[in-house]
């Protein structure tokens, strides 16, 4: 896959649409997951994908929150092409030291997220990075992780938004970045 054929956004959008696999009834019945394995797995995809989120926040932010696990792909690869300092979230447990915690809703059940305390800085402006977006749950536990250290959220990018889960609605005035923002 050349590169070059990845700057236009439309392009980069469909490519990554005809590369999701949706699997039905997984990780339960009635949800359908979004396998992006196969995105991740062409370095020109990826990188294209990075490239665009990055550019979509081109100057506003100081440092990439990426969120456990498929968001760990999108925003090492979002931090490597913007030359910006990676932060992960993650679940509970999984992290050394002093951590800030926040317990939040999934569509198919709850979790905690945490990061390290001495990792976000006050007055940082951060960007969060996860693969899907649906209701929001994930990213809203993010933004007060990132508002308890005294940084801020510069904004919100995914690959994929799902509709009508209410997720850009729960996320407040910070910009959202979808390359799918309509889903699968």
């Amino acid at each position: 896959m050349n590169i070059d054929a990845l700057t236009d956004h439309q392009r980069l959008a469909d490519l990554i649409r005809d590369n999701i696999r949706t699997v039905p009834d997984f990780p339960r019945p009635g949800i359908a997951f979004l396998d992006l394995c196969p995105v991740f797995s062409q370095p020109a995809l990826l990188g294209a994908l990075a490239g665009a989120m990055s550019d979509a926040f081109a100057g506003a932010f100081d440092r990439v929150l990426a969120i456990e696990a498929r968001g760990f792909v999108v925003g090492t690869a979002v931090a490597c092409h913007a030359g910006r300092p990676l932060v992960l979230a993650r679940k509970s447990g999984k992290l050394p030291g002093p951590v800030d915690s926040v317990r939040y809703d999934l569509e198919y059940g709850s979790a905690e997220l945490q990061v390290q305390r001495d990792v976000l800085r006050p007055g940082e402006r951060v960007i969060v990075v996860d693969d899907v977006l649906a209701t929001g749950g994930t990213m809203a536990a993010a933004d007060e992780l990132v508002r308890r250290s005294g940084a801020a959220v510069a904004g919100y990018a995914v690959v994929v938004t799902i509709p009508g889960l209410g997720g850009e609605g729960r996320l407040g005035p910070a910009k959202v970045f979808s390359v799918l923002p309509t889903g699968n």
